[in-house]
């Protein structure tokens, strides 16, 4: 059975979040699989805490059913959760690589890198594989102001641009949010 890869990436603040959600919900009702949220964010401001809520308040009020699987870190662990009829959100790959990349001391360390960029790879491998469509959301965070960016973040940008195109050649659809309006970059388009 073929597995389907969704992109969906913008800066943030971009809408891309409430697209993926749309379009998992869209896929759930055409297939009649089972929706599932993998949350990558923690709680770590009020800020945060309030995206949270409000992220989980859309999906109670959707009119579907999410499963959310709570996931800041070793996304691998969730791939035998899974089954064929699935359909999964991941929101979002940019925080998942904060929470292995920054709270790690070795975080400078080229080998920790590579290990850390191919077990991210592998959960997302594992888990489509088990799956009917998995949607990832991330951001471009570097086309956002940073100031005077650092080494080190400059390190997780090449990192994070690593994974974005790992991601984009393995999926059939790929789309830029800005300002609410998804751009489709890959795929088939429609009139």
């Amino acid at each position: 059975m073929a597995r389907k890869l969704i992109f969906v990436t913008g800066g943030v603040r971009s809408g891309k979040s409430s697209f993926a959600e749309e379009l998992a919900m869209h896929t759930a009702s055409i297939t009649g699989g089972p929706l599932h949220y993998i949350a990558a964010g923690q709680a770590s401001d009020d800020e945060m805490l309030f995206r949270i809520k409000r992220h989980q308040k859309d999906r109670d009020e959707s009119g579907f059913n999410w499963t959310t699987w709570e996931k800041p870190t070793a996304l691998h662990e969730l791939s035998e959760s899974f089954k064929q009829n699935d359909i999964i959100l991941l929101d979002c790959l940019t925080t998942l690589l904060n929470n292995e990349f920054f709270h790690s001391e070795s975080f400078n360390n080229r080998e920790f890198q590579h290990e850390l960029i191919y077990s991210i790879k592998e959960g997302i491998i594992q888990i489509l594989n088990a799956c009917d469509t998995l949607i990832i959301v991330s951001n471009e965070v570097l086309n956002d102001f940073l100031g005077e960016k650092s080494e080190l973040v400059l390190t997780y940008g090449k990192l994070l641009g690593h994974l974005h195109q790992f991601i984009t050649q393995l999926a059939e659809e790929a789309y830029l949010v800005e300002a609410g309006v998804p751009v489709k970059m890959k795929g088939e388009q429609t009139a």
